[in-house]
């Protein structure tokens, strides 16, 4: 979805693509400093010659089977051990098992939050720290799972302003897709992803969502919801994609521009409605 951003100061008369958050076998930036590592050069590899005959979609079947893994051991909250991975996951991938380990790593820091930190190096054990900050302290939001929940939510709201403020269902759940998540199917963490998404953050007032008119199929569009512009920013979803990436919010000129004239608003009403001092 999101390609390279643009270098800096590159005049732009349109939106900036859309957020490319990591699916395998697309090179991007990675935000990973635990055992994520760099997402460019495990790409690059998974990509290489030496995978034989495995497809590229094979490859991202695995780093998402290896997610869901890790995902399941940390309920435990006891040290993931390498030669479990090794055992009950990557099986005859071992060749490649480094840059799976990456790939997961950096999926689990983004989508849910979560940094992969190798707890013994000894034994090569690992175990999952939350680092994602919520968007908001409401408890109804953030329930039992807290940050991951936050984390999808932030994702789908970068998602929405990188493509312009308006996104459709359909592009969503191709993005979100490749990050194991499907509409269809029930996830670990969030349970009934369609229902989170189209209903339970609409009816918190994170997102809108309507029937696009004449479409066949039909398709539903997403913009920001009323709560989401009081309790966040453009510039702090902004801010939000580029630490995903390891960029500078200036390299999206054109987000940058609107999240700036989106701060200047909000900053106008409060010094407009501020008391006067008696001389």
């Amino acid at each position: 979805m999101l390609q390279k951003p643009r270098g800096r100061g590159r005049p732009s008369t349109q939106a900036d693509p859309e957020p490319d958050w990591g699916g395998a076998g697309e090179e991007g930036p990675s935000t990973s400093r635990g055992a994520g590592g760099s997402s460019q050069g495990s790409r690059a590899s998974l990509s290489a010659p030496t995978v034989g005959p495995r497809t590229q979609k094979q490859l991202e079947l695995k780093v998402a089977e290896l997610v869901q893994f890790l995902l399941i051991k940390d309920q435990k909250k006891i040290p993931i051990k390498r030669t479990d991975i090794l055992k009950h996951v990557v099986g005859d991938y071992r060749d490649v098992y480094p840059n799976l380990l990456k790939l997961a790593a950096e999926r689990l820091q983004y989508v849910f939050g979560y940094k992969l930190v190798e707890l013994e190096p000894k034994s090569h054990s690992y175990i999952l720290i939350n680092m994602l900050e919520p968007v908001e302290a409401d408890a109804e939001m953030r329930g039992d799972q807290g940050t991951p929940i936050s984390g999808l939510l932030m994702i789908v709201l970068g998602l929405i302003f990188m493509k312009g403020n308006t996104i459709t269902e359909t592009e969503v759940w191709d993005f979100l897709r490749r990050l194991g998540v499907y509409p269809t199917k029930k996830h670990l963490i969030f349970g009934d992803p369609k229902k989170l998404i189209t209903e339970d953050f609409v009816r918190q007032r994170y997102l809108e969502y309507r029937r696009i008119p004449h479409t066949d199929p039909v398709d539903y569009e997403l913009q920001w919801g009323p709560r989401t512009n009081l309790e966040t920013s453009k510039m702090k979803v902004l801010k939000f994609v580029a630490k995903v990436h390891n960029q500078d919010p200036k390299d999206w000129p054109t987000q940058y521009c609107e999240a700036l004239a989106d701060e200047e608003s909000r900053a106008r009403p409060a010094t407009a409605s501020a008391p006067a001092t008696s001389s």
